[in-house]
């Protein structure tokens, strides 16, 4: 009898285990290779959907980011995130100029935003955003804040992906999510 409970014992926690949803964290790596600085960050989302609502400073207020005198000039940001969010995939602004190019394109659920810098810095930006973490930025009543809140309780359901990269000639910038509370090197 002792051998058959302790045998259910060991199933219950292990059924247990494999229900509980992996922790997600954020993690951000900076490498800057003028001044030899590194900047590793890697912070659960559960841990940050609890701490962003707590801090009243600055332009951060009740989980929510002032982002100053906005002026979309008229402009719906909303109903174009919800316009985007229904349209087929496909690449939707292109700007080249001397210099610089950008790309504005949405695939399988994602928007994407590649920025390259031929001038000056010489960087590449590449920005991936699912459609419910940009949704959820903009989910606030207020037009010049963003959601910071929501977007963390958004990407707890994203899958692991790249958010953010920065590629330069003296700076390499990444931001991702996944279910590792360490950042590979």
């Amino acid at each position: 009898m002792k051998r058959l409970l302790v045998v259910l014992a060991v199933l219950s926690m292990t059924a247990v285990a494999w229900a509980a949803p992996a922790e997600r964290y954020l993690h951000v790596r900076v490498d800057d290779a003028t001044g030899g600085q590194k900047v590793r960050i890697n912070i659960p989302l559960s841990l940050a959907a609890q701490v962003i609502p707590a801090i009243d400073n600055g332009h951060l207020r009740d989980g929510k980011v002032e982002i100053g005198h906005f002026d979309a000039n008229g402009v719906n940001v909303r109903q174009i995130l919800t316009a985007l969010k229904t349209a087929p995939d496909g690449e939707f602004v292109t700007v080249q100029e001397p210099g610089q190019n950008v790309r504005v394109a949405k695939k399988s659920g994602v928007l994407i935003i590649h920025v390259q810098d031929t001038k000056g810095e010489k960087q590449n930006v590449d920005v991936t955003v699912p459609w419910e973490v940009a949704e959820a930025l903009t989910s606030t009543s207020a037009q010049n804040q963003l959601n910071v809140e929501a977007a963390i309780q958004a990407l707890e359901k994203a899958g692991d992906m790249t958010l953010v990269t920065v590629t330069g000639d003296k700076q390499h910038v990444r931001i991702w999510i996944d279910s590792s509370s360490t950042a590979a090197e």
